[in-house]
């Protein structure tokens, strides 16, 4: 599969408006006729006429009637993929099928969440993960070169995709229209600016969990291979869990070989290991025998998951391709201090919002991919010794629609050659990221970029594919690799300036539902 290239969440609809609707500050999109796919929206809202119009005047009328629409749309997809008859589907299709129930439930989950928030920067977020998923179904079987079988899928599913695409850019002008009004930035929503380095929606028992070093000693649930915990694997721990409240699994010291699944269920799970390299848990799946999304050591689902002290790492070497050590598609998900060993597609930051502080990132190719609201800081990048003739790609972020809020930060962090790629750097080609989706973004700041990393810094996906609308941008970074002299000259590449930097205010940040990574975040007045 190759895949998902770079991205930027930043104050999205402040700063860059990429796509077809573009909206000043206070306009909304009240009629079919300002949406992406007209034609579709009058098919399922009504023909033509100003819905507004006829909708009770509240404030996200038109908004809750096109994601009630789309929900309805989502219900039947579900129903209509479920019922499908594979029998005639490969293993590896049957496969790449599972998934895609799984997606089309976690859609369907989505715009229930995005319906019933009176947030709409919340649901933007929401409404982007259903869109990943229409993607991710897609590549399970592309990555098995069975693109084919798609035929066999639902024609409605074209219809449906077109809108979610509708839904997302009506609920952005609702977010941007909302933000105007807003007259203390610094509390929009629960995500004030924190000084201790954590984002201001984990509570305050949260972070002083997090900050601590050591095992805890109000741990719920102890796993210890040596049998003097309550379980023994850290699946069964997970399975124990529930009630939605705070569960602190303790991890001790050892080589858990397993895969877990952390279902969407199995909310507010928090791992504490014993250290990075002490508790590993290691997994070999790969996408020669399954779709790179199953791929996963550790696959979560559940919101609100945090992990500390842990290695995360996928054994199955470079000449197994696509084989994820950790993938999370949790909302508002924390990793401090974790490690993320693999080679081809690493960490899997699938969707939703992820913060990840102080880790240590292995890998070769598209190593930190996905379509979530990931921001990176203080965290080591190291880019590992590929296969011959090969070349490495730190990110790949997968942003197929203009109006998602989704993106990768990397900030104040360090990319650099792994142990075994130090001494035979100069043999092969490195860069920051390429685009495999049409809208994809990403950003580097304040980071230490070594001298491995191409001069040109990013590399082509297919010809000009993309050139023109991604959004890369880099910032005040340094280190060898770090000139922009000999940078792309794509459309889509940008080196920010201080004039450019000083609309990544707090307030612009935190009025685009941005995440709030800590103190020296580079949007503040600081730049």
């Amino acid at each position: 599969m190759d895949k998902l290239v770079l991205a930027f969440f930043i104050s999205y609809f402040f700063i860059f408006p990429l796509g077809k609707i573009v909206h000043g500050a206070s306009s909304r999109i009240t009629s079919c006729s300002q949406t992406p796919y007209p034609d579709v929206c009058n098919k399922f809202m009504g023909n033509g006429i100003n819905l507004a119009a006829s909708l009770d005047q509240t404030h996200f009328s038109f908004r809750d009637y096109a994601i009630q629409v789309t929900l309805n749309q989502a219900v039947r997809a579900h129903q209509l993929v479920s019922s499908m008859d594979v029998s005639s589907f490969d293993v590896r299709a049957k496969l790449a099928w599972n998934d895609c129930l799984e997606l089309y439930e976690d859609t369907v989950y989505h715009l229930n969440q995005s319906k019933s928030t009176n947030n709409p920067m919340d649901a933007q977020t929401w409404l982007s993960a259903a869109i990943a998923n229409q993607q991710t179904c897609q590549n399970g079987f592309i990555d098995f070169n069975l693109a084919s079988n798609l035929q066999n899928f639902p024609s409605m599913l074209t219809n449906f995709s077109k809108l979610l695409s509708n839904s997302l850019a009506i609920n952005k002008a609702t977010v941007t229209s909302s933000s105007t009004h807003s007259t203390t930035a610094k509390q929009v929503g629960n995500r004030r600016l924190l000084v201790t380095g954590f984002p201001a929606w984990l509570s305050a028992a949260d972070r002083k969990l997090l900050q601590k070093t050591g095992a805890p000693t109000n741990a719920d649930i102890v796993v210890a291979q040596d049998g003097s915990g309550d379980f023994e694997s850290i699946s069964e721990a997970v399975a124990a869990a529930g009630g939605g409240k705070r569960t602190v699994i303790h991890v001790k010291a050892g080589v858990y070989t397993e895969n877990v699944v952390i279902s969407r269920s199995a909310k507010n799970i928090m791992l504490i290991g014993d250290g990075i390299d002490a508790t590993v848990v290691t997994g070999s799946k790969n996408a020669q025998t399954t779709t790179t999304f199953s791929s996963a050591t550790v696959g979560v689902s559940g919101d609100g998951f945090i992990a500390r002290d842990i290695t995360f790492e996928n054994t199955a070497g470079p000449q197994k391709y696509q084989a994820v050590a950790l993938r999370s598609g949790s909302d508002f998900s924390v990793f401090y201090r974790c490690s993320f060993k693999g080679y081809q597609d690493t960490l899997y930051v699938y969707s939703q919002r992820q913060f990840y502080r102080d880790c240590d990132i292995y890998g070769t190719i598209d190593f930190i991919f996905g379509d979530a609201v990931a921001v990176f800081q203080s965290c080591n990048i190291y880019i590992r010794r590929p296969m011959s003739n090969q070349m490495t790609t730190v990110t790949a972020q997968a942003r197929t629609d203009p109006n998602e809020n989704t993106g990768i930060i990397v900030h104040n962090s360090r990319v650099t050659a792994s142990s075994d790629m130090r001494a035979v750097q100069g043999s092969f080609k490195n860069y920051l990221g390429r685009p495999w989706q049409k809208y994809s973004r990403t950003v580097f700041m304040k980071s230490a970029l070594d001298g491995l990393i191409d001069a040109e810094g990013w590399l082509p996906w297919s010809g000009s594919f993309a050139l023109n609308t991604l959004y890369y941008a880099e910032h005040m970074n340094t280190g060898a690799g770090a000139s922009t002299s000999g940078r792309v000259k794509w459309g889509g590449y940008h080196v920010i300036n201080a004039a450019e930097a000083a609309k990544f205010t707090v307030g612009n940040f935190l009025a685009g539902d941005a995440w709030i990574p800590g103190t020296g975040v580079p949007f503040d007045a600081g730049l």
